[in-house]
């Protein structure tokens, strides 16, 4: 906890000289003449900054120690978090800039709120974006390494931000899926209901097959070297459709436990398998 308080002490010490820089500039109004509306917005901007850095950073910290998460971990509630500081640093960099000039910046959306109509309309993909990525963030429906179908995407979500989810889908793809596309979408959370049965979709020629029985067994066998990971006895090949020249089959197995990272690696080896003994029937 050591190098911790350092950090908060040092904190603590800036916003403290800040306070008392600002109050000089104020008491010197006069004499800086050109130079006050400057430097009191940069004041006024670290003032801010510092305070909304000591404010997420506690509030990190207490989730952390609740939740008992290690230190260099992060899940959506913390990604939310920092989005939220991302933000309010952002706008205190804006009225900074306007500050410079000593433009208020409530005055400015005032007299210009056609203007502030007009970009807000404009860009209303991008903040509808960042306000359905906060939503998420803050949600409880999904979180950073949950394994979820969104649309006809399929994967383990690596990262939530202001604008896109990232999802590592099985062939170890990153796709990046607005937010609020997400937030639109139908989310299947594999994690959330614990399932332990996996399912691999394939079709099968009839002239390749054999019996089902012996496909299960070779595909079985096959992955003797992940048998630790999967419940004993229960592979099985599920019959989904018939066609007039071809088979919809379901290859399944159950997980000991839940483990998507296991998951990818057997599926990804499972497809393999499945093409080889296609090949070899």
């Amino acid at each position: 906890m050591g190098p911790v308080i350092v950090r908060y002490f040092i904190r603590f010490l800036l916003l403290g000289i800040f306070f008392i820089a600002r109050r000089y500039i104020e008491l010197n109004k006069t004499s800086l003449a050109h130079l006050y509306d400057f430097l009191h917005s940069i004041i006024e901007f670290l003032i801010l900054f510092t305070i909304v850095n000591i404010v997420t950073a506690v509030l990190i910290m207490i989730y952390r120690l609740r939740k008992n998460i290690p230190y260099k971990y992060t899940d959506n509630v913390i990604n939310g978090i920092n989005n939220l500081y991302y933000i309010i640093v952002t706008i205190g960099v804006l009225m900074m800039i306007l500050g410079f000039w000593g433009i208020d910046f409530k005055d400015l959306l005032t007299s210009l709120s056609i203007v502030a109509a007009a970009i807000a309309i404009i860009s209303k993909d991008y903040v509808s974006g960042i306000i359905s990525g906060i939503i998420i963030s803050f949600s409880k429906e999904i979180n950073i390494d949950d394994y979820v179908k969104i649309g006809e995407n399929k994967g383990k979500i690596i990262d939530i931000n202001l604008t896109k989810v990232a999802l590592l889908n099985d062939d170890d793809d990153i796709i990046y899926i607005p937010n609020d596309k997400v937030y639109m979408s139908e989310i299947i959370n594999y994690t959330k209901r614990e399932i332990k049965k996996v399912s691999i979709d394939f079709e099968l020629n009839l002239n390749y097959l054999t019996t089902i029985e012996s496909l299960e067994k070779n595909l079985s066998e096959s992955l003797k070297s992940f048998h630790q990971f999967i419940e004993p006895e229960s592979f099985n090949i599920k019959i989904v459709d018939v066609h007039h020249d071809y088979l919809t089959l379901k290859f399944q197995y159950k997980l000991n436990e839940v483990n998507r990272d296991i998951e990818r690696i057997i599926r990804k080896k499972t497809i393999r398998l499945i093409a080889n003994s296609l090949k070899q029937v």
